[in-house]
């Protein structure tokens, strides 16, 4: 019992350090400027789908660590990201049980007013610091992640019930 508990929180991690690899990957040469503005935030998305999986695994302090780790990663202002993952793991925890009834495009649609609650956190720290000016591009990512959400959830969904998680 005690290994498959093991064996499930390694395979949370190892989703959530993806999702921070790919938060780092520089965009390609040839790709546009603008492109990177649709990056989407794959921490948070993988945070959200783990707290719908198994919420009894996966909560604000994951969401906290896990901020805590990406904020150094990206050189952000510390706790910057750990307080907008707080604030959605907090929300998608309250609400775990009504996401889990909607469908795939349901829970995109409140995964992109989570994602955007998330953009807009990041962005009202960075404006207190003076760091960055208001655009719309700030919601581009919570879309991106939206359309994404489909495939992001089949696949860790898939790894899930492979690794025999319950």
């Amino acid at each position: 019992m005690g290994d498959e508990k093991t064996g499930g929180l390694v395979v949370i991690w190892i989703t959530i350090v993806v999702g921070m690899v790919l938060a780092v990957v520089p965009m390609p040469q040839f790709a546009p400027v603008e492109l990177g503005f649709l990056r989407p935030d794959w921490v948070a998305m993988v945070l959200v789908y783990w707290i719908i999986a198994l919420p009894h695994r996966v909560g604000i302090l994951t969401a906290w660590l896990a901020g805590i780790v990406v904020d150094v990663l990206l050189g952000s202002l510390i706790g910057q990201h750990a307080l907008s993952y707080v604030l959605i793991a907090y929300v998608a925890a309250s609400l775990y049980q009504r996401l889990r009834m909607f469908s795939v495009w349901q829970q995109a649609s409140i995964l992109f007013a989570l994602l955007g609650v998330n953009e807009l956190v990041g962005f009202w720290i960075e404006s207190i610091a003076g760091l960055k000016n208001w655009s719309l591009w700030y919601l581009l990512p919570a879309l991106s992640g939206a359309f994404l959400w489909p495939w992001v959830f089949l696949i860790l969904r898939f790894l899930r019930r492979g690794v025999g998680m319950t």
